[in-house]
């Protein structure tokens, strides 16, 4: 049996997947990213490998790519591959049906328009600022002295929705600690700091091409509250993958490398 890798070298958090030769999953890990990409990479990929009876090391893996914002870093890669295509793969084997996807990572949320056969049809990126992104909900779970799921899960107790004005990380955290003084309801105002994220992806739906639905990737596609806000102010559908959605770019990448290994 041979095995296949697709390492996601995230700014905030490295996954790694193993695919066997139909596709199963075999291996799955995701843990905090470090300074340095080659420890982040190296780390995921012995972690996973070690879920492999069959494999004693990640150079016996008939094929690795390597994606995410440490790509070209990761040992052993035979490949690197950009984590919009990968996402774009990894949703698509995950559901073939989506067509449209929000990625919203650590640092930069991406609108990706998938074509029937997991390719990238067109893309838009928001890299310039950090708001709406992992960075900005763990700025704002810190300011509410929450956990991130505890955050995450806040806003569905909201009977009403006080707006957060500012569009800047800094600012915002600024505005929510003020209202927090003041007494007001935390879980109305986290339901406003998920309406203004779910705003700011409106632009990178409509660059996707969603119509009726949408797949949330990335870290912050578990996040309840914003999946919710997102259904009600796009007025589409949030599609459930069924498999960490955290994980599509290192699921894209090991099925990139599925392919190229098999065929190669």
């Amino acid at each position: 049996m041979k095995y296949f890798g697709g390492c996601d070298a995230g700014s905030t958090y490295t996954k790694c997947v193993i695919l066997d030769e139909t596709g199963k999953i075999a291996a799955q890990v995701t843990g905090k990213s470090r300074i340095n990409p080659v420890l982040s990479a190296r780390a995921a990929l012995d972690e996973a490998v070690a879920q492999v009876p069959d494999l004693e090391s990640a150079e016996e893996l008939a094929y690795l790519v390597g994606t995410g914002y440490g790509r070209n870093k990761v040992p052993f890669a035979d490949e690197n591959i950009s984590e919009i295509s990968c996402h774009a793969m990894g949703v698509h084997v995950t559901n073939p049906q989506v067509r449209a996807i929000i990625d919203i990572g650590g640092q930069d949320v991406k609108g990706i328009a998938v074509d029937t056969d997991g390719t990238v049809r067109d893309f838009a990126m928001n890299d310039k600022c950090a708001a709406g992104t992992g960075r900005f909900f763990e700025t704002m779970a810190n300011a509410f002295e929450m956990s991130l799921p505890e955050f995450s899960r806040l806003s569905l107790k909201a009977k009403n929705v006080i707006p957060i004005t500012a569009q800047c990380t800094v600012f915002a955290e600024s505005e929510v600690i003020s209202l927090v003084g003041e007494g007001k309801p935390m879980e109305e105002i986290a339901a406003g700091i998920e309406m203004s994220v779910a705003k700011r992806c409106f632009v990178m739906a409509k660059k996707a091409g969603a119509v009726d639905s949408v797949a949330l990737t990335g870290g912050c596609a578990k996040n309840e509250g914003l999946k919710d806000a997102i259904e009600k102010v796009l007025k589409i559908r949030v599609i459930e993958l069924g498999t960490d959605p955290q994980l599509m770019g290192a699921l894209g990448a090991a099925e990139y490398a599925r392919q190229k290994g098999m065929n190669g």
